[in-house]
């Protein structure tokens, strides 16, 4: 299992991608290197991340914010008082209100062990939170590369990732997910370090208007 990044360990990180890509090395020389982005562990977190799946995040942002203030907190005993129905009054759908439902009532009881996910390696933990209905491999590498902040993961699908993608190769056409995982394996053992780049550099070209 890779020790979890850094900020030291990004700033190295970062370089050695460089040096081996020069369109990552153009992202990093335009915008600077990117945030660590490093969220807590643990329950809240993976919250949010469900709530961000085919949204904004900012919508996402908001909701977590409302749904946190009004219930007193998000812990799995708050959240799993609410329920599902709960939830949905406080505007979740109803399928990301049985989600989040489903993930307070396994952290709850223990069948998802998220204290001890830190200490187990990067397949054991997506396996164990693909187990959750509504985490997919998008959600729990997402929680990898951010709360656990390991180093070589790459989140399938990602929307933003795909276009970043297309910009960097000057294509016109998005890759799909399949292909945008392929070709992130050139960058091992920093995927999750060239997905920040990459990351980076389409919201700061978002805010520039390029």
């Amino acid at each position: 299992m890779s020790a979890a990044l850094t900020r030291a360990t990004l700033h190295d990180a970062v370089r050695a991608l460089g040096e081996r890509d020069a369109g990552l090395a153009r992202i990093v020389a335009r915008h600077g290197p990117p945030p660590l982005w490093a969220r807590p562990r643990g329950f809240a977190t993976l919250v949010r991340i469900i709530l961000e799946q085919q949204v904004s995040l900012a919508s996402a942002a908001t909701l977590y914010a409302r749904v946190s203030a009004t219930l007193g907190g998000m812990t799995p005993d708050i959240v799993g008082a609410a329920g599902a129905p709960g939830l949905q009054a406080l505007g979740l759908t109803r399928q990301k209100a049985r989600y989040v439902a489903a993930l307070a009532d396994r952290v709850a009881s223990g069948a998802l062990p998220l204290a001890s996910l830190a200490r187990r390696p990067d397949d054991e933990v997506e396996a164990l939170l693909c187990d959750v209905p509504g985490i997919g491999p998008w959600t729990a590498r997402i929680y990898l590369l951010m709360a656990l902040r390991r180093p070589d993961v790459w989140p399938p699908g990602d929307l933003a990732l795909h276009r970043a993608m297309a910009r960097l190769h000057g294509r016109s056409d998005m890759p799909g997910s399949a292909e945008a995982t392929r070709l992130a394996e050139e960058w091992r053992p920093w995927r999750a370090v060239a997905a920040r780049i990459l990351w980076h550099g389409y919201l700061a070209d978002r805010r520039m208007g390029a």
